[in-house]
């Protein structure tokens, strides 16, 4: 056991220190909102729900402008699609024309 260990502690030392920035980050925007939520419960159940309510909006604005919803979404997105403007598919490329013989 101690040898994987060893190994271990010499592999997370090979892991670049912009990783770990990133990963502390996370971890701390993690924390953040969860005392955020938190704030805003004990506040207001009302101010709660406008928050989340507006983030799914913003979610689901994002599916249907870049087109990268879950399966289970795709009958909703396609029918907010009609309504809600959209990157769109990138034009297929034309078959390359034959020279006249």
């Amino acid at each position: 056991m101690h040898f994987l260990a060893a190994t271990t502690l010499e592999q997370l030392k090979q892991v670049p220190p912009h990783t770990w920035w990133t990963i502390a980050i996370a971890i701390l925007g993690f924390v953040v909102v969860v005392l955020l939520i938190r704030f805003a419960a004990q506040m207001n159940k009302l101010l709660l729900a406008g928050g989340v309510l507006f983030l799914l909006f913003l979610l689901c604005t994002q599916w249907v402008y870049e087109r990268d919803e879950p399966a289970w979404a795709t009958p909703v997105v396609e029918w907010l699609g009609q309504f809600l403007p959209s990157k769109g598919k990138p034009a297929a490329t034309p078959p390359a024309a034959k020279p006249p013989k």
